[in-house]
């Protein structure tokens, strides 16, 4: 499987914009995580998680990508925390613009991670980058153990994938052990969090691994 042809029709001006996000986060010590997921695999349910379980340890901010301009209520606008919604106009995803005017709008000297929250889609082109330092892929046993073979380019350039919902296991037909094949088969290297944001079962592997990648250090 080639993914190198799509990667290259991404605007040079695009990667400049994407580079320069980097290069500014990395300056400040901001450390920006980009979640990716289908529809209902639980990306606000592991943003909530996550935010509960770093508390005291990092000064988070949540970026939200919406389709157009919402005013409808997000569980997350009730966490005190500094956080942009963003619209991409239609877009079905952010690129590193949008990231770079969400950032403007950020208390940056007051915040150590960013939690980029993707509008809900698996089919961005591949390779694309806004400048996070990670690119988090989240899917649920709901989406069966295939999703990795059915939506390949953003589990093969992944950093970390996180399977949710496993507290349904004992209600779906759902073969872990296919699933972590099908995502080696892409990517060799990333970590698979398997954890269920509802009971709080694999949280801590989660949320362990990330502070690792904040802080630099092993916890």
């Amino acid at each position: 499987m080639t993914l190198s042809t799509r990667i290259e029709r991404i605007p040079p001006a695009e990667v400049r914009l994407a580079e320069d996000n980097a290069a500014l986060l990395h300056a400040m010590g901001i450390v920006v995580v980009h979640l990716l997921a289908p529809p209902g695999a639980g990306k606000t349910s592991l943003m909530l998680r996550t935010v509960e379980s770093i508390a005291g340890r990092l000064r988070p901010a949540i970026v939200q990508g919406s389709l157009s301009a919402s005013t409808d209520p997000s569980p997350l606008d009730e966490l005190d925390l500094p956080s942009v919604q963003v619209s991409t106009g239609g877009q079905p995803y952010l690129d590193a613009n949008m990231l770079r005017q969400a950032l403007d709008e950020l208390p940056l000297a007051d915040v150590d991670l960013v939690l980029v929250e993707e509008i809900g889609t698996l089919t961005s082109p591949a390779g694309r980058s806004i400048g996070a330092k990670l690119r988090v892929v989240i899917a649920s046993l709901p989406q069966g153990e295939d999703c990795p073979l059915r939506y390949p380019e953003p589990f093969a350039h992944a950093d970390a994938i996180v399977l949710n919902k496993l507290d349904l296991l004992p209600h779906l037909e759902f073969d872990r052990t296919r699933f972590r094949q099908a995502v080696r088969r892409l990517n060799a290297n990333a970590p698979i969090f398997e954890l269920s944001c509802r009971s709080g079962e694999g949280l801590e592997p989660w949320w362990t691994w990330l502070l690792e990648q904040a802080q630099g250090q092993p916890l």
